[in-house]
């Protein structure tokens, strides 16, 4: 596994990190570490992170943890799914599955996966940092395109649409014409518009629905994490959103699979068309089917070797603990 590179505050929580495996440590939460930079190996790598266990402490959920480690609602919920989001007890063993394969995009400014619910903003095309996000839900579902962030605003207000007003009304919840920035703001502290203007990059009051289809539309991130890619992101830098249910990608000479499936049509997919033909027909690669149906069925949302290239490892003798 390639290793991160950037500053980290998780030194309170002292997990061991280990290539290939994962490890158990106990956990000590304090405040959220953040986004993490990853360095690939080399362009032709698509696979970063390290997924890894924690012991939990009687006061976590796997909200908390999942926050403080870069990840959202549905990140944990697949990953962990014989484990209670919110009770899930003192020493409950919680698999963290802080790896990912980048999606299919050009490499260049910020690209959002609604499928898994992800952001990756890429610093350079080897040079990637990566986000939880949350999406627009069923029938305000959040736009596939290409756009580019036309401005940023802090401390932004909140004009709701005259839909949304009613949608609120019919629940007995009088939204005012406008929402000043302050606590009770669901934009939070900073927003970035796209081109597309009626859609925003905005953080939240709500914090624990990142990571789930619950917006109108705009995408959700974490106050921290939003705080920090509003620092680092410019006007005009481009911003490309996709929904790929399945992605795969290399690291070095092993072929991964990662499942974010959550329509019928998406799980109905065939196993042949879930690895391209570019890829399966290649000279010198290897597919194991039985292993790509497995991921499809399990959706876990976390990467697995379903493949590799001949002749450099015995790639099918690569056991991976998840």
């Amino acid at each position: 596994m390639n290793e991160k590179t950037r500053r980290s505050r998780r030194a309170d929580m002292s997990p061991i990190w280990l290539a290939g495996t994962c490890a158990l440590a106990a956990l000590t939460l304090s405040v959220p570490s953040g986004a993490d930079v990853y360095s690939l190996p080399t362009p032709n790598d698509s696979v970063i992170g390290t997924p890894f266990y924690v012991k939990t402490n009687k006061e976590h959920t796997l909200l908390d943890i999942g926050r403080h480690f870069g990840l959202g609602f549905d990140d944990m919920e697949q990953a962990n799914p014989k484990v209670d989001m919110w009770v899930p007890g003192e020493g409950a063993e919680v698999l963290v599955p802080a790896l990912h394969v980048l999606p299919n995009a050009p490499r260049n400014g910020i690209v959002l996966n609604t499928a898994e619910k992800r952001i990756y903003y890429f610093r350079s095309p080897t040079e990637v940092e990566t986000f939880p996000a949350g999406t627009g839900r069923e029938g305000w579902e959040t736009p596939v395109g290409d756009y580019t962030i036309i401005e940023k605003i802090k401390d932004p207000t909140w004009t709701p649409p005259e839909s949304v007003r009613r949608e609120h009304a019919a629940k007995g919840d009088i939204l005012p014409p406008v929402v000043p920035a302050g606590p009770d703001n669901p934009l939070g502290a900073y927003a970035m518009r796209l081109s597309n203007p009626s859609y925003l990059f905005h953080g939240t009051n709500k914090p624990w629905g990142v990571g789930m289809q619950v917006s109108h539309g705009c995408t959700r991130m974490y106050p921290e994490d939003i705080e920090r890619l509003f620092g680092e992101v410019e006007t005009g830098t481009p911003v490309k959103i996709v929904n790929q249910p399945y992605k795969v990608g290399w690291l070095g000479d092993l072929l991964y699979l990662e499942a974010n499936a959550h329509t019928d049509a998406a799980m109905a997919e065939s196993v042949k068309e879930i690895i391209p033909a570019s890829i399966a027909n290649a000279d010198g690669v290897v597919v194991d089917w039985d292993e790509v149906r497995r991921v499809q069925v399990e959706n876990a949302g976390l990467p697995r070797v379903v493949g590799g290239r001949q002749g450099s490892m015995s790639w099918h003798h690569f056991d991976m603990i998840f």
